[in-house]
């Protein structure tokens, strides 16, 4: 789930892939029933059943009556303060990857830090430490002809669980660094998955092999994959795998004992790019299809889209091209596609697609204010939708998507019209904005300013001057993090002001953390 941007990121190992850099934050409230989750950062949607899961900035969040309500489990003994970067769910059992970052050497990198499963629904969990190898280099069994070198992964940063998939005996997940892994204990224990390197198409138990098991060559002067840089992962059923890396999809049809690779370079009717940031299945009356979220990697003939297939890979249909699409969403025959540029809507598997416009919730008059959004799923005809400005819905029966929308921020009623205050607070001005929430009581408008003062009082920026807002009573004005030259603030605590007509300021304070 945090997530900012990937194609440069293929090139060096370091570098954090395939979703915005997780953001970080503190508490803002414990746990408990909400009115809404608790980040405006939502990177994951699932259903499962009539629960819907969030993954966000602030941790996990399940709403089991269509979103009215919200469980928290933010700042829980299992959770913590920990970002979601994916979740999983099969029946009862959910699994939960989750991670943060770190500074080093004057850089943030993203650290993965673990995982959580519930066999019970999500009402009890227990953890387990992120995957990690002992040795530097190790050697893996493949077959009695081959034993693998395999790079040894001994560190959480870089090594970040993006994706989840359940089997009915195994947990797969793809963490980047950490490559492909499948526990068949429950998560007592891991190991690696060996999928082709990149001069191989496939791989199967027949085959006496030669190669390093490595997404990255390094130091140790091993092979340097970008198939073995894993971002994605899809179930298709309890034997058909499928793995999305930088380097194509690979899929399996026995359970992860052999391997074909499909890439731009390989089919005639191919994928629009091989760096997978997303697989999804959907079933359909005319079979089972699977859409994945195709981004140009090293090949300038890539191009990044979304490619479809019908036939189990054989060949793909591609479009939307020149779009970064990060998930997928199904309501019957209707596709739902997040994307860097907004939410895109097929109901034609990708003939034609409808872009979703202005979102706005006329109820609460709440406005999504950022173009990206990365996740998508439905519920019972509704549609659902996270971003980096909170999550989004509106009803779709086939003729009336976008016509009304609710807008979901973590904000709470004012005590009295002169309050104010900040959320999220801490924020990470790379990953999200922060609102200034205020009133402007009784009055039908007013003239609002909102000035941003560094700890030394000196003026950072000048947000809004003499805006009209009308419509009330409650209002939300977004600071992005930068200053009036546009540089992102340093880390520290900063003081707004915002007046309202000629009323006394109101002040308040928030706590900038990169």
């Amino acid at each position: 789930m945090m997530r900012t941007l990937l194609i440069l990121l293929l090139a060096v190992l370091t570098a954090a892939v395939g979703q915005p850099r997780l953001p970080k934050g503190y508490l803002l409230s414990a746990s408990g029933t909400d009115a809404a989750p608790l980040s405006n950062s939502v990177i994951d949607i699932v259903v499962a059943g009539d629960t819907l899961w969030l993954g966000t900035g602030k941790g996990l969040s399940r709403s089991i009556d269509g979103g009215a309500t919200w469980k928290n489990y933010y700042n829980t003994p299992e959770f913590g303060t920990e970002d979601i970067s994916a979740i999983a769910v099969r029946g009862r059992n959910i699994w939960v990857a989750t991670a943060h970052t770190v500074e080093r050497d004057g850089s943030s990198l993203p650290e993965g830090s673990g995982l959580r499963h519930s066999s019970d629904g999500g009402e009890t969990w227990r953890s387990m430490p992120q995957p990690v190898d002992l040795r530097n280099v190790d050697t893996l069994y493949f077959n009695d002809k081959s034993f693998i070198r395999a790079l040894g992964i001994t560190t959480a940063i870089n090594n970040v669980t993006y994706d989840i998939a359940l089997t009915n005996d195994a947990v797969w997940i793809t963490s980047f660094a950490g490559m492909v892994r499948k526990s068949t204990d429950s998560g007592a224990t891991w190991e690696r998955v060996i999928i082709p390197p990149d001069n191989l198409n496939s791989i199967s138990p027949d085959d006496s092999l030669v190669f390093d098991l490595s997404p990255s060559g390094g130091a140790l002067q091993l092979q340097n994959n970008l198939n073995h840089r894993a971002f994605s992962v899809l179930a298709e059923n309890d034997t058909t795998v499928w793995i999305g890396t930088a380097g194509g999809i690979n899929k399996s049809t026995d359970g992860g004992r052999s391997w074909v690779r499909f890439t731009k370079q390989n089919q005639a009717k191919p994928i629009s790019g091989n760096f997978v940031v997303a697989l999804a299945k959907h079933p359909t009356t005319a079979g089972t299809l699977i859409w994945a979220a195709t981004v140009n990697a090293t090949d300038n003939t890539e191009v990044r889209g979304v490619s479809m297939t019908r036939d189990g890979g054989a060949t793909w249909e591609r479009s939307l091209l020149g779009q970064f699409a990060h998930n997928f969403g199904f309501n019957g025959g209707i596709v739902y596609v997040p994307t860097d540029d907004g939410i895109f809507r097929s109901a034609d598997l990708g003939e034609t697609w409808l872009k979703a416009g202005t979102i706005y919730d006329a109820a609460t008059h709440r406005r999504y204010t950022q173009k990206k959004f990365y996740s998508a799923a439905a519920l019972d005809g509704t549609a659902w939708f996270g971003g980096i400005d909170g999550v989004v819905s509106t009803h779709d029966n086939g003729n009336d998507f976008g016509a009304a929308w609710s807008v979901l921020h973590p904000a709470q009623p004012l005590p009295v019209p002169s309050a104010t205050y900040a959320y999220p607070n801490p924020f990470a001005p790379d990953d999200e904005q922060v609102r200034i929430h205020y009133s402007i009581g009784s009055a039908p408008s007013a003239v609002v300013t909102l000035r941003i003062f560094d700890f030394a009082m000196h003026l950072v920026r000048t947000v809004v001057h003499n805006a009209i807002r009308s419509g009330g009573p409650e209002f939300d004005e977004l600071w992005d993090g930068r200053d009036d030259r546009g540089d992102i603030a340093s880390n520290g605590v900063y003081f707004y002001q915002v007046t309202v007509n000629d009323s006394e300021p109101r002040w308040g304070k928030i706590l900038v953390i990169q």
